[in-house]
């Protein structure tokens, strides 16, 4: 799977350069851009029968990324992310309540097309492919602030691929610094074998972050 996500963004960025060196004219700027990224993840799951509370999670994300005009206002930019998603549910046993919290961390290869509305202001829309690497869990009592346990890694119990749907948009102050926002919607089920009958359960994250051309 890991070698999958390697070629869909060695395939994206070939047809990228392909379709510059075609369509640009000598009055754009067909310069291809690097820069790394980092930022904060607010991730929840979708809904989840039978688990009370739901609440997202913070968590991180940072990579780099490759900005490549095809057009005049357009460019694609693929990315190679760390990234962590999961979430929050709250429990009330015997007058304490508890938190559970499922820290799914993921590398992920956005692939975001990108229209530029003024060369500083863009908004993207894009898949994003992901290699879960990381799955914990964490039970803590809120009432005393003790951590009961924290599961080792069960990610071979959970489906490696994820699949999403990302849109954003994004703003530099200058030639160099920026700052991004993107919503991720999953498509794929975080769950490796479901029930018959049961809902699959998908990823979702809001990212906001800054952003580093080089």
């Amino acid at each position: 799977m890991k070698k999958l996500i390697l070629g869909l963004a060695v395939t994206a960025s070939s047809l990228a350069f392909a379709q510059t060196t075609t369509t640009t004219t000598p009055s754009m700027s067909s310069d291809v851009r690097f820069g790394i990224k980092a930022g904060m993840n607010v991730s929840s799951l979708s809904e989840d029968a039978g688990l009370a509370d739901q609440k997202s999670k913070i968590g991180f994300n940072a990579g780099i990324f490759a900005t490549i005009p095809v057009a005049e206002s357009f460019s694609i930019q693929p990315e190679v992310l760390y990234t962590q998603y999961g979430d929050k549910y709250d429990q009330v046993i015997l007058g304490n309540r508890y938190s559970r919290a499922r820290h799914l961390d993921y590398v992920s290869v956005p692939v975001m097309f990108q229209y530029n509305f003024v060369p500083n202001f863009y908004v993207e829309a894009g898949p994003e492919f992901g290699v879960l690497v990381s799955a914990k869990n964490k039970f803590k009592n809120e009432t005393n602030n003790n951590v009961i346990t924290e599961s080792g890694n069960y990610k071979d119990d959970l489906n490696s691929f994820n699949l999403g749907i990302g849109l954003g948009a994004g703003y530099y102050f200058t030639d160099n610094i920026g700052i991004t926002a993107r919503y991720v919607a999953g498509v794929t089920d975080v769950n490796k074998d479901r029930p018959n009958g049961s809902d699959a359960v998908r990823n979702n994250t809001f990212q906001v972050g800054l952003a580093y051309k080089f």
